[in-house]
C-alpha cells in the first residue's frame, strides 16, 4: 500500500513540475482579415504561443479593429491587432469613439498595452488599366472603394485623398465601403473606378484581383509627401512616412507603379498586438518571448511579411512615444530586454 501511494505521489509531482504539464492560458484574440498583416500576425502568435506552451488562443479573424480595440480595453477580448491611431482616438473619445464621452474614453484608453509592433500597411491608390483612371487627378467625380464601413482603414483612406488632392468624400467623390471579407470581390466586380486601401508589398488583395486585368498603382505625389501638412500628419499616432524602392515592392507582370522617380511613397500605418493591462506579467512575457524566439515563423507566412517591421524597437518604425498613449506591457518589456533589445524609457 505504501509503495502504491508513493508511486501516485511521484506521478502527481511529476505532473505539477513537468514543463509541458503547466496549464496553458486560454485566451481570445481578434484581428483583421486572415490574409492581411494583422491577420497573419495574430494567427502566427496563436501558433507560437501554443508551440511554446504559453497559451491556447482562439482567433476571430475578419473583425473591424475599431471594435476589437474597445473589446480589449473593456476586458471582453484578451488580444487584438491595433493600428495605434485607435487607442489614441479612444483615449480622447474622438472619431469612431466619440459616443464614449471623454471620461470613459480616457479610462478605456489607459487600459491597453502592447506586446510588439509592426507596420500594418501603406495606404495607396490603384485601379484597373481598363477603367481609364489616370491617378489622383481622376478621383474627383469618381467612385472609390475605400475600406470597411467603420475603422482605421477608412479614416486613413479619406485622409490620403484629402492630403493628395484636397477632395472630400460625398462632396467631391462617391465611396463604397464593404467588410474585408468582400474586398477582393468588390475590387473585381467593377462597382468602383479605383481603390484607396491599405497595401502590403506585394499586396494580398492586388495579386488575386489581377485575374480580372492589369492594374496601375500610384505613388503619393512627391511634393505632397514632402509637404509640411503631411509631416504634421506623421506626428499622429500610428502614421509614419514610408519610402520604398519600386523594385522592392514585389510585383512583376500585371502591375505598373507610377512615381516621379524610382521610389514609392505612402503613409504607413503602424500598430501591434495589444492586451489589457490587467493581463498577468508571466502571460504577457511568455507571449512576447514566443514571438521573439519565432520571428522566422512570422516572416515565412506570406511574401510581404519579411518587410512588415516585426521585431523592431526603433521609435521611427514603431511610432511608440510622442503623442502615442500606449506603452509596452511590463511583461513584454521584460521579454524584450531579456532577449537583448533596448526599449525606450518613454515606451515603458
Amino acid at each position: 500500500m505504501f509503495k502504491k501511494r508513493q508511486t501516485a505521489a511521484i506521478a502527481v509531482l511529476a505532473l505539477l513540475f513537468s514543463p509541458i504539464a503547466h496549464a496553458q492560458a486560454n485566451l481570445s484574440a481578434e484581428t483583421a482579415s486572415p490574409g492581411s498583416t494583422p491577420g497573419i500576425s495574430v494567427i502566427a502568435l496563436s501558433e507560437v504561443a501554443a508551440m511554446n506552451n504559453v497559451a491556447n488562443i482562439q482567433v476571430s479573424a475578419g473583425q473591424t479593429l475599431t471594435n476589437s480595440v474597445q473589446n480589449v480595453a473593456e476586458g471582453k477580448t484578451d488580444i487584438a491587432a491595433a493600428p495605434f491611431v485607435l487607442p489614441f482616438l479612444m483615449s480622447r473619445a474622438a472619431g469612431p469613439y466619440a459616443k464614449l464621452g471623454k471620461e470613459k474614453g480616457a479610462e478605456l484608453g489607459g487600459k491597453v498595452a502592447v506586446l510588439y509592433t509592426y507596420r500594418i500597411a501603406c495606404q495607396g491608390l490603384y485601379a484597373f488599366d481598363s477603367s481609364n483612371f489616370s491617378g489622383y487627378d481622376s478621383i474627383k467625380g469618381s467612385t472609390v472603394f475605400n475600406g470597411p464601413p467603420r475603422g482605421a482603414a477608412l479614416t486613413n483612406a479619406r485622409l490620403l485623398v484629402r492630403l493628395a488632392t484636397g477632395l472630400e468624400e460625398e462632396t467631391d467623390y462617391k465611396a463604397i465601403q464593404v467588410n474585408w471579407g468582400q474586398a477582393v470581390a468588390t475590387i473585381k466586380d467593377g462597382s468602383a473606378d479605383a481603390f484607396v486601401l491599405p497595401m502590403s508589398f506585394p499586396d494580398s488583395r492586388v495579386i488575386p484581383s489581377l485575374s480580372s486585368g492589369d492594374m496601375t498603382i500610384w505613388s503619393m505625389p512627391k511634393a505632397k509627401f514632402e509637404s509640411e501638412m503631411f509631416q504634421k500628419v506623421t506626428k499622429k499616432p500610428g502614421t509614419v512616412a514610408v519610402t520604398l524602392p519600386i523594385s522592392e515592392m514585389g510585383y512583376t507582370n500585371g502591375v505598373t507603379v507610377v512615381s516621379e522617380d524610382d521610389l514609392y511613397r505612402c503613409p504607413g500605418t503602424v500598430g501591434g498586438e495589444i492586451v489589457n493591462i490587467s493581463m498577468d506579467f508571466e502571460t504577457a512575457k511568455g507571449l512576447t518571448e514566443a514571438f521573439l524566439s519565432n520571428l522566422d515563423t512570422y516572416k515565412e507566412k506570406a511574401p510581404f511579411m519579411p518587410n512588415s517591421w516585426h521585431g523592431e524597437t526603433d521609435v521611427a518604425l514603431t511610432d511608440m512615444c510622442g503623442l502615442n498613449p500606449i506603452k509596452y506591457h511590463p511583461g513584454a518589456v521584460a521579454a524584450w530586454e531579456a532577449a537583448g533589445y533596448t526599449i525606450p524609457n518613454c515606451a515603458k
